[in-house]
């Protein structure tokens, strides 16, 4: 068994420089930070898969079919509760708040980072979960959106990912997926 292991001085010193670091960053790009870092969690996964890192799904047809059937679920729950809940903003300046597109995003892919790549250190977990965390901190710090809004929104990414992993897992052979892309379109299929 493999044991992993970090100084709690490394651990403040990253956590300090971190919180040193983001509101500079943020007041200087203005919305951007956010809206980056929402989707580094699932850049993440894409990008550990492209450069050869064996993750639980065993052909490319079969993550692809997971992590955006993850992000095409989560975004379709967040954004018709969204369109439908109209509560106002904590700066008033629109009524879609609730839930945060961004938490959702940020924990779905965090969530898929998981199932992917969990067990090749613990460490991958928390750095997803952690980012995604500050992305919900930082949109509630910049009044964009309340607690509640931002726990709805990690609860919606986390639940969606964790379902359609679920369905993958009981459901579908990985032999059982194709991704075909021609150049102008991708297509996926399915078969159970």
């Amino acid at each position: 068994m493999k044991r992993y292991g970090v100084s709690l001085a490394a651990i403040r010193r990253f956590s300090v420089s971190v919180m040193a670091f983001l509101p500079l960053w943020s007041y200087a790009q203005g919305e951007t930070i956010d809206d980056v870092l929402q989707h580094v969690p699932m850049a993440t996964t894409l990008a550990l898969r492209t450069c050869g890192v064996k993750s639980q799904s065993d052909s490319w047809a079969e993550f692809l079919a997971s992590t955006g059937a993850s992000y095409v679920l989560a975004a379709g729950v967040a954004y018709s509760l969204k369109h439908s809940a109209h509560e106002w903003r904590p700066d008033d300046s629109d009524q879609k708040s609730f839930p945060s597109g961004h938490a959702t995003f940020a924990f779905a892919g965090a969530t898929a980072l998981r199932h992917e790549y969990g067990h090749l250190s613990p460490w991958v977990t928390v750095g997803g979960y952690g980012l995604a965390t500050l992305v919900a901190a930082d949109r509630v710090r910049r009044d964009r959106h309340y607690v509640h809004d931002v726990c709805a929104g990690a609860a919606i990414g986390w639940l969606s990912t964790e379902l359609t992993y679920y369905i993958k897992k009981k459901y579908i052979k990985s032999d059982h997926v194709d991704v075909a892309f021609t150049g102008q379109s991708l297509s996926l299929t399915l078969c159970w």
